[in-house]
């Protein structure tokens, strides 16, 4: 039998007229014919009753249209089934993770995972928050790592998908310091002139966070965008550069503070503390994410 002679026979009986139904298949109406009759010679009896106008299925046609109906709906869903029994057997994590965390959070957190859990191979997709977000909405990874903030409601926010808090961190604004160790530039001086600052673009999970919590604060001090960037450590660059002052994560410029070349650059209440969050789907992802992921909701940053 030939699959499509299934979707020919369905629109036959949703139509019960040979010519609109061969319009649909986009077939003539003898080729369409004739795969009919050849789908009845198949099954052993008549499907269609042709003396009737609109045509009108036969008792065997009436059981066989369920059967077509349940076939064709079975064979739409063996692609996602497929891949869930790939899922479930495969032992390589996709894990998706903004720039930042990549380069700071992700090699320890995955060590402390491995002190509970074998692993096997990771597969590291680093980007810039949107396009995280992308990989996630088209299921090319099971997870995603990134900073969140409870006044930022994002793509991965929805039902559609489960979080979990496994660590913490902390946006500070920083800038160059002078010779005397005091920053360059700061958010809170007294003078009139604009303070020049290092902005992340759209894009970045850390500028809408930002954003989201001081956006209005700064919107009320005259500030000077030098630079805008997708990324903390082209900003982090900038600033040891002296341009300007940049909300930097402190995982990623920890050194650069105890070394002194980097220093916070206003008071603590422009500072912003995060959350860093897996995300998964909310559906089966495979026993080797399954396990990943009751581990990693036990173990929090150490």
């Amino acid at each position: 039998m030939n699959f499509i002679w299934l979707g020919d026979f369905l629109a036959l009986a949703a139509s019960g007229n040979f010519s609109r139904a061969a319009e649909e298949r986009h077939s003539s109406q003898p080729a369409f014919s004739r795969r009919i009759r050849a789908l009845e010679a198949w099954i052993g009896a008549p499907l269609v009753d042709r003396s009737s106008q609109p045509a009108q299925l036969t008792e065997v046609g009436e059981w066989f249209k369920g059967v077509a109906e349940d076939l064709v709906a079975r064979t739409a869903r063996m692609p996602g089934e497929a891949k869930q029994v790939a899922e479930a057997s495969s032992t390589t994590l996709r894990i998706a993770s903004t720039h930042a965390l990549s380069f700071t959070f992700l090699p320890r957190w995955l060590r402390s995972l491995e002190s509970r859990l074998t692993l096997g191979a990771v597969e590291l997709m680093s980007d810039v928050l949107a396009r995280c977000e992308f990989q996630m909405q088209q299921g090319k990874v099971h997870f995603l790592l990134s900073h969140a903030h409870s006044r930022m409601y994002g793509e991965m926010d929805s039902d559609t998908y489960l979080s979990a808090v496994v660590g913490h961190d902390q946006l500070l604004p920083v800038s160059k310091p002078t010779l005397k160790g005091h920053p360059q530039h700061r958010l809170d001086k007294t003078e009139r002139d604009p303070v020049p600052v290092l902005a992340y673009t759209d894009e970045s999970g850390l500028g809408r966070i930002l954003r989201a919590v001081q956006g209005r604060r700064l919107e009320s001090i005259p500030v000077h965008i030098v630079l805008t960037a997708h990324l903390a450590s082209v900003l982090r660059s900038m600033a040891l550069d002296g341009r300007g002052i940049a909300w930097l994560p402190k995982s990623l410029i920890q050194e650069d503070l105890d070394a002194q070349r980097l220093v916070v650059a206003a008071s603590t209440d422009w500072m912003v503390d995060l959350e860093i969050r897996l995300y998964r789907d909310r559906a089966m992802i495979g026993r080797a994410a399954e396990a990943l992921w009751e581990s990693a909701t036990d173990v929090t940053e150490g």
